[in-house]
């Protein structure tokens, strides 16, 4: 043999395994470095298919004990709580995996063992978009049986709907019709809902301690804080100005749509097309009066609101819901007043419904004035909710400014004026230069394409333009080469165009390629969007052949429903499919995010 052939090879193993075993022995003292090397001794005498059984056992546990936190998200609600509730599940030691729905595939559901399930409803009683396969699967008869499952489900909703949380009790009845085992009654959220969910969280991980494994969490080393931007959010809004707040619509229009520009100076706030803007407001005060005599009670009466003293004036006005009529309400106060005729009302919830959907609380309470006390009558309302607003511009164009198209909500009922809170407030209750409290909220699932040259279709009637100016400023800004598609509807052309001058500048330009227009009391034959996107049926397949976004911003309940019938009947008649194949497209480019919904 030659001294080359003498030598013995410094190891048998690649460097990623040798990798391995270095990373497993580290911080082993030498009495258990002695024990391991004992074990892997007898490990090389073992047979090899034993040792892979071992493996394989270990590796179901590992999996076994992982809780995956799943959420079905619109706006982002229910994404923040199931992310801040996954956070608080790791730091009690349990391994946790958060996904989408949208990102998940439904025949893993029978590999799971523990499952909590964030999930938001919207529409009427609807699935948001990124739930939606996830929501039919479990419905379908290819789902499977799901008796090893043990879940938890936390549906977020607001009871002034019809539907309230009713795709958090859809899956809640799937799963457990399916043989999963619940964990804990069902959690249903209505608009404001963090202590509620911080009571549940502390409910459920005590639970989960005892049904999974733990490991110890790992202790980081302190982090140096850094000075940073400000972040403003809900709970710590930003002080904006209002610099304007302009009519759109012409003098004889129907509507009342605003033009709204906020400043926001020195505030570091960044966003981008596609998000939202919340807006808190003031009530007026000639509403709170009126529900101040209605109830026999004294403006500096005294309250109390999560255990901060306010008088009850104040409280009425910068703190609690009085336009917006829900449920809840009536119930509380029937039970603070006794009266009798709530009560019956209360029996009956079609009736309920519609006397809701006609009234604000002022109605409610001067229709049936009560002597309740001051804080009986602050309990029965909840806190204001900030409204959100699809934002109307891109900072690349307006930089430090937001942009709004708002529709005032202004009628006569009952021989009173009503107006909406945040509509009301930013068009007449506030002059410019007036201040107001807002915060952006991100929405990733209304979003550009990454890629500037692909094509766009854009669907947004009424203040559902709102995006489009955002997108339309992005893409001018960026010389973006793709086309783009504008679909806009309103009832006449000569009054209810909006941003009209923008629009016929965009397509002289040329970055606007196509704008079809339905203006629906201009002919005897009303017309609406969708009207106009079955009439240019063949060409909107072409471009979502070539790769085309499709975008739907406004109205839920109606228009975005029979937008989406004509999509699937123009895949079905030029793609020549079926209507399940045409169902199967719709959703295949639903999850490329290629359909994006921005509905309310």
């Amino acid at each position: 043999m030659s001294s080359q052939q003498n030598k013995i090879p410094l190891t048998l193993l690649d460097s990623t395994q040798l990798s391995q075993i270095t990373q497993a022995v580290s911080g082993l003292d030498r009495e258990q470095l002695i024990w391991a090397s004992g074990y892997l001794a007898g490990l090389s005498q073992s047979d090899i298919k034993a040792m892979a059984s071992v493996n394989n056992a270990v590796a179901v546990s590992q999996e076994q004990s992982v809780l995956t936190v799943m959420y079905g998200s619109q706006t982002g609600n229910a994404k923040h709580a199931a992310i801040s509730y996954a956070d608080s599940v790791k730091a009690q030691g349990i391994k946790t995996n958060v996904v989408s729905m949208a990102d998940y595939k439904p025949r893993k559901i029978k590999d799971e063992s523990h499952l909590v399930l964030f999930v938001s409803t919207h529409g009427e009683g609807d699935a948001p978009d990124d739930a939606v396969e996830f929501h039919e699967f479990l419905a379908s008869k290819k789902a499977p049986n799901l008796d090893k499952l043990k879940y938890a489900v936390v549906a977020l909703g607001d009871t002034s709907y019809e539907f309230f949380c009713q795709t958090g009790k859809d899956f809640d009845a799937r799963l457990a019709g399916l043989g999963a085992q619940p964990l804990i009654e069902r959690l249903d959220c209505d608009v404001e809902y963090e202590q509620e969910l911080a009571a549940w969280t502390i409910k459920i991980n005590e639970i989960l301690a005892t049904v999974m494994k733990t490991s110890p969490v790992e202790k980081s080393a302190p982090i140096v804080a850094q000075p940073s931007a400000v972040a403003y959010t809900k709970q710590n809004p930003y002080i904006a100005t209002l610099n304007q707040s302009l009519k759109i619509t012409g003098r004889d229009s129907v509507k009342d749509i605003r033009h709204v520009e906020i400043s926001l100076e020195d505030s570091g706030i960044v966003y981008q097309p596609g998000d939202a803007l919340g807006v808190f407001f003031l009530n007026n005060e000639s509403l709170v009066s009126r529900i101040l005599t209605a109830t026999n009670n004294q403006a500096d009466d005294k309250v109390l609101i999560k255990d901060v003293e306010y008088q009850l004036f104040d409280a009425l006005t910068e703190h609690l819901e009085l336009t917006l009529s829900y449920p809840g309400f009536v119930k509380a106060y029937q039970l603070a007043s006794n009266s009798e005729a709530l009560a019956a009302l209360l029996n009956d919830s079609a009736a309920l419904r519609a006397f809701l959907a006609e009234r604000q609380i002022v109605d409610i309470v001067e229709q049936f004035p009560e002597d309740i006390s001051a804080q009986a009558l602050v309990d029965a309302l909840r806190p204001i909710t900030p409204r959100l607003y699809s934002i109307a511009s891109s900072q690349s164009e307006v930089e430090d400014e937001v942009h709004l198209t708002v529709a005032h909500v202004d009628y006569e009922a009952f021989g009173t004026r009503h107006q909406g809170g945040a509509s009301g407030y930013l068009c007449t209750g506030l002059e410019e230069g007036g201040q107001v409290k807002v915060y952006t909220e991100n929405n990733d699932n209304f979003r550009l394409p990454s890629n500037a040259d692909t094509p766009i279709i854009m669907v947004g009637p009424g203040t559902g333009i709102a995006p489009f100016r955002a997108f339309m400023q992005q893409r001018d800004a960026l010389e973006a080469q793709g086309k783009n598609w504008l679909f806009f509807g309103n009832p006449n052309f000569t009054q209810d165009f909006l941003y009209q001058t923008e629009w016929q500048g965009y397509l002289k330009s040329g970055l606007l390629t196509k704008i079809s227009l339905a203006f629906s009391r201009d002919q005897a034959e009303k017309i609406y969007v969708q009207d106009r996107l079955l009439e240019n049926g063949k060409e909107v397949y072409e471009w979502l052949e070539s790769g085309a976004h499709f975008y739907v911003c406004g109205d839920a309940l109606r228009m975005a429903k029979d937008v989406e019938t004509a999509l699937l009947k123009i895949i079905q008649t030029f793609g020549q499919k079926t209507e399940q194949e045409a169902k199967q497209y719709l959703l295949a480019i639903r999850k490329e995010k290629r359909y994006q919904k921005d509905v309310y």
